[in-house]
C-alpha cells in the first residue's frame, strides 16, 4: 500500500513538474512575442510620428514625398470597410441563424458546415482571384469593374466564413432553457430567435465581427489581384469608382527607394493602426453595452 502511494505521489509530482515547465515555456513565448511587437511598434512610432500632421491626412499622393498624403487611401479604406460590413454581416449572421435554428439535421447540413469551416482557412489570394473573375469581369456591368463595390464584395467573401463560424458558436452557447421558456409562453420560432437568442448571442457575434474586420482592413493581396490602384489622386464618388486602400498605399511607399517615402509609410501604418483600434474599441463598447443590458 505504501509503495502504491509512493508511486502515485511520484506520478503526481511529475505531472505537476511538466505542467510548470509547459506554463513557463508558454509564458516565455508570449513575452518574446510581446517584446518583438513592442520593438516594432516603437520603431514605427519613431519613424512616422513626426510626419503625422493635418497636411499628411488631407493631401493626395504625390511623387514628392514631402507633399504626399494619404487622403485617397484613407477614404477608400473607410468606404470599402463600411460597404463590406453592410454586405457581409447581415448575410453571415443570417446564415448562422439558419444553420443553428432552422436547418434540419442531415448530411447536406453537415457538408455545408464543414465547408464553411474550411473556407475560413483558405488563403486570401484565392478570394482575390475569385473576385477578379466574378465581380470585376463577369459582373462588371453591375460593379463597374475594378471598383470600390468589387473590393467590398471580394472582402465580404473573405470574412463571411469567419462571421458565420463565430456567430454560430455564439448562438449555440445560448442555453436551451431560454428557447424552451419562450416557446412555452406561446412565442413563435422567429420571435424566440429575434427577442431572446440574438440578444444573448450578440456579444459573441460582435467579437466575430471584430476579428473579421481586423483581418479585412489589413489585407492587400485580394485587392491587388482585383486591380485596386496604387496611385489615386482623387476621392471615390460612388461605389463604382476606382479606389485604393491604406495597405496598398503603404506598400507603394515602402517599395520606393527614397527614405522619405519610408517615413510616409511609417506614418501610414500609424493611421491604419489608429483606425483599427478605433473600430475595435467601438465594437468592444457595443459588446459591453449588450452584456450590461443582459444583466439587468
Amino acid at each position: 500500500m505504501e509503495l502504491q502511494n509512493h508511486g502515485f505521489a511520484l506520478h503526481l509530482g511529475r505531472r505537476r513538474l511538466k505542467g510548470r515547465i509547459f506554463r513557463a515555456v508558454a509564458l516565455g513565448a508570449i513575452c518574446v512575442a510581446l517584446v518583438m511587437l513592442a520593438l516594432l511598434f516603437l520603431d514605427v512610432i519613431a519613424d512616422g510620428i513626426g510626419r503625422l500632421n493635418w497636411q499628411f491626412l488631407t493631401s493626395f499622393p504625390s511623387r514628392r514625398p514631402e507633399r504626399a498624403g494619404i487622403l485617397s487611401a484613407l477614404v477608400g479604406s473607410i468606404f470599402m470597410v463600411v460597404l463590406m460590413a453592410l454586405i457581409a454581416f447581415p448575410i453571415g449572421v443570417g446564415a448562422a441563424i439558419y444553420l443553428e435554428e432552422y436547418a434540419p439535421k442531415s448530411w447536406l447540413t453537415d457538408l455545408i458546415q464543414i465547408n464553411v469551416a474550411n473556407l475560413a482557412g483558405v488563403p486570401s489570394i484565392l478570394y482575390g482571384l475569385l473576385g477578379l473573375e466574378i465581380f470585376a469581369r463577369w459582373l462588371s456591368g453591375f460593379t463597374g469593374g475594378r471598383s470600390v463595390l468589387t473590393g467590398a464584395l471580394t472582402m465580404a467573401l473573405l470574412i463571411l466564413p469567419i462571421v458565420i463560424v463565430s456567430a454560430r458558436e455564439a448562438i449555440r452557447a445560448v442555453p436551451d432553457d431560454i428557447r424552451l421558456a419562450a416557446l412555452a409562453l406561446g412565442a413563435t420560432r422567429w420571435q424566440v430567435v429575434r427577442d431572446h437568442v440574438l440578444p444573448y448571442a450578440m456579444p459573441g457575434v460582435l467579437t466575430g465581427m471584430i476579428l473579421a474586420t481586423s483581418r479585412a482592413i489589413g489585407e492587400t493581396a485580394p485587392l491587388i489581384t482585383i486591380g485596386a490602384l496604387t496611385y489615386v489622386a482623387f476621392l471615390p464618388d460612388s461605389v463604382r469608382s476606382p479606389f485604393t486602400v491604406l495597405p496598398i498605399q503603404i506598400f507603394n511607399w515602402v517599395s520606393r527607394p527614397q527614405a522619405d517615402f519610408h517615413v510616409n509609410a511609417a506614418a501610414g501604418i500609424l493611421v491604419l493602426l489608429a483606425i483599427l483600434l478605433s473600430m475595435n474599441a467601438t465594437a468592444v463598447y457595443l459588446r459591453h453595452r449588450f452584456e450590461q443590458r443582459l444583466k439587468r
